[in-house]
């Protein structure tokens, strides 16, 4: 070998090996900083820090403002109607609706639900009658769950063959899953236990923590099968090298969290573009696209280039490639890409954050079959997916095929172009298409294409989930024929039964002991505080609370609960939005009012369970609309 040559080589080799040591210090930091309790708590001090005293003036329209610490803000309150005194509710909800939870083993008729609900694949004769498929699918739970026979359940199969890295909380090592006899329920330092495989569910991130994360993680721990479920926050380091170390250590607003993470819970991962990906040895690859009709010469390394975008080593493993000209950091086409390559590589399912759970998703998951996306509006060509919750098992023929023609369209993951690939290329059949009523009930109303009876509630737009102002949202109940929930009486002059009275336990209880008043702001589109016992004590002594009155309110309590919030769909679909916040007693509202009773134990979850972890810290409230 020439001199120059040899010098080259030896100049590569130690580039690479310094690389690779800080590759490696990197990923050590990561976990470090997920396991070591004082940088987390680091993150929880900035909260505390944030805060700062405030003063209360009279105005003269007899009104109170209150200065927001460290911000040039202030709160206008309306003593009679504010978020201190207002009821959360002018009914009695029924939080327990769907009752029990189903039994972890069962499985989702995915072929039935799809064609309940679109109707013949031709026909397409149901595909707009969203109120027909969610009337199925909260309904006729014994039609499409089923409980498989002892032998074919998840919770009977080989954990050490299991799809997923750590289906059974142990590295796939236990020979047999825990019997659901002897299944742990979770407590405030454990996950419990999982009688069969643990899921990851996959969500992807960029930037610091906002009301929109919250919302999402909250969702999920209230809906979720918690002992047999994961949350991989996946943050964007390619955007943002120190993502993962801001959101664990420097992020007021994800620090609610921590402890979640300390549990088990919830991993935050660093996402960066792979170069290359492995494609399953046991499959056929070749999707007769792209492929060369001579292999390439071998490299140094022995590898050839056998079609676009995809290598074979020496020992025979193909590898899709990825170039840095081909990696492509527009955010939406970003997201579109990631969870594909997720996907393929650890299974589960994928949701965008914007999307809201609403019931237990296993069922859908543990099927042997559990490829699934949904139907972009009511299109009618087989080909228009929309990806925003999608299922793929891991490293298999169509999670390969579905990541190798992404690729080869130049790294265009955009659902409907994919999904003209999988329907001209004969393979839609392998990955079947939801309608929107399971993860979007209202899309198909947005785009005027509803046939039938409009859902319950009747929605139109996708701002009214978060309007809470008397009259805002016209004709909600148009389709509503259920039983009328028990009115509250607010016009008793005892202000302590009006706060009572709706069940949910409120933070009005005296506390003399300080007369400060101190708010938490948090960085957002709007600021928001929180405050405390002593706090809001301190405001009713300063005259900023009296006695409720509904007629004074801009946002009075309403008859909206989640059990009537698309019942059957397992999640809804906020469409970004990104800057909206949700006014007080909104259906978001309610939303945010069913979670915080949840976590702080005054309130159980739609399958009538209690929260027993570490405490949750309740939503912030926003200074324009309290």
């Amino acid at each position: 070998m020439p001199e120059g040559s040899r010098t080259r080589a030896i100049f590569s080799l130690v580039r690479n090996l310094f690389l690779a040591l800080i590759l490696y210090i990197s990923i050590y930091a990561t976990i470090q900083l997920a396991q070591d309790p004082l940088a987390r708590e680091k993150a929880r001090q900035k909260v505390t820090l944030l805060a700062d005293a405030g003063s209360v003036k009279q105005t003269t329209a007899g009104a109170v403002q209150i200065k927001v610490a460290s911000t040039s803000r202030t709160v206008t309150l309306n003593p009679h109607a504010n978020v201190f005194n207002r009821p959360s509710s002018a009914v009695v909800p029924r939080d327990d609706f769907f009752g029990t939870r189903p039994h972890v083993d069962t499985e989702a008729d995915i072929q039935m639900i799809v064609e309940e609900c679109r109707g013949s694949y031709d026909g397409l004769e149901k595909m707009r009658d969203v109120f027909g498929c969610l009337e199925f699918l909260s309904k006729k739970e014994e039609r499409y769950y089923v409980l498989p026979e002892q032998v074919d359940r998840a919770s009977e199969q080989n954990p050490r063959k299991a799809e997923y890295l750590d289906a059974d909380g142990h590295g796939n090592t236990l020979k047999h899953y825990v019997s659901p006899g002897d299944a742990k329920p979770p407590s405030k330092s454990n996950t419990g236990t999982c009688s069969g495989p643990i899921i990851p569910y996959h969500v992807y991130w960029a930037g610091p923590a906002t009301w929109r994360l919250e919302v999402f993680v909250k969702s999920y721990f209230y809906t979720q099968n918690i002992p047999c479920s994961r949350l991989w926050l996946w943050a964007d380091t390619d955007r943002a090298p120190d993502a993962v170390e801001r959101m664990l250590t420097k992020d007021p607003l994800f620090a609610r969290f921590l402890p979640l993470v300390e549990r088990g819970d919830i991993k935050v991962l660093p996402w960066k573009f792979p170069t290359r990906m492995p494609l399953p040895k046991e499959f056929d690859n070749t999707d007769g696209v792209g492929y060369y009709k001579t292999k390439g010469k071998p490299n140094a390394r022995g590898e050839m280039a056998i079609a676009d975008g995809l290598i074979e080593d020496h020992h025979g493993q193909q590898w899709v490639t990825l170039t840095p000209k081909q990696m492509t950091f527009f955010p939406q086409a970003i997201s579109d890409t990631v969870r594909f390559i997720i996907l393929h590589q650890h299974g589960g399912v994928y949701l965008d954050m914007d999307a809201l759970m609403l019931r237990d998703l296993r069922p859908l998951l543990i099927p042997q079959k559990h490829a699934f996306a949904e139907r972009w509006g009511a299109h009618n060509n087989p080909g228009e997916y929309n990806t925003a919750i999608m299922s793929l098992t891991a490293n298999s023929s169509l999670s390969s095929y579905l990541l190798r023609g992404g690729v080869r369209m130049g790294l265009n993951f955009h659902p409907r172009v994919m999904g003209r690939m999988i329907w001209k290329e004969g393979r839609d059949l392998e990955f079947p298409m939801l309608e929107t009523a399971a993860f979007d009930p209202i899309w198909t109303e947005f785009n005027w294409d509803r046939e039938g009876r409009c859902t319950v509630p009747c929605l139109r737009d996708y701002s009214a989930v978060f309007k809470g102002k008397l009259n805002a949202l016209k004709d909600e109940w148009e389709s509503f024929d259920g039983p009328q929930l028990a009115r509250l009486d607010f016009n008793t002059t005892s202000e302590q039964h009006q706060l009572q009275s709706a069940k949910f336990k409120r933070s009005v209880q005296p506390a003399l002991d300080s007369e400060h008043v101190s708010v938490t702001p948090m960085s957002g589109p709007m600021d928001s505080f929180t405050t405390t016992n002593s706090e809001t004590t301190a405001l009713r002594n300063a005259g900023a609370i009296l006695p409720y009155r509904i007629e004074q309110d801009k946002f009075p309590p309403n008859n909206r609960t989640l059990e009537n919030f698309f019942r059957g769909a397992w999640t809804y679909h906020i469409h970004n939005q990104w800057l909206k916040e949700p006014e007080p007693n909104s259906w978001l509202h309610v939303l945010q009012s069913a979670h915080d009773g949840f976590f702080d134990g005054s309130r159980v979850n739609p399958y009538g369970e209690k929260w027993t972890g570490p405490g949750v810290q309740g939503y912030n409230l926003w200074s324009d609309m309290v």
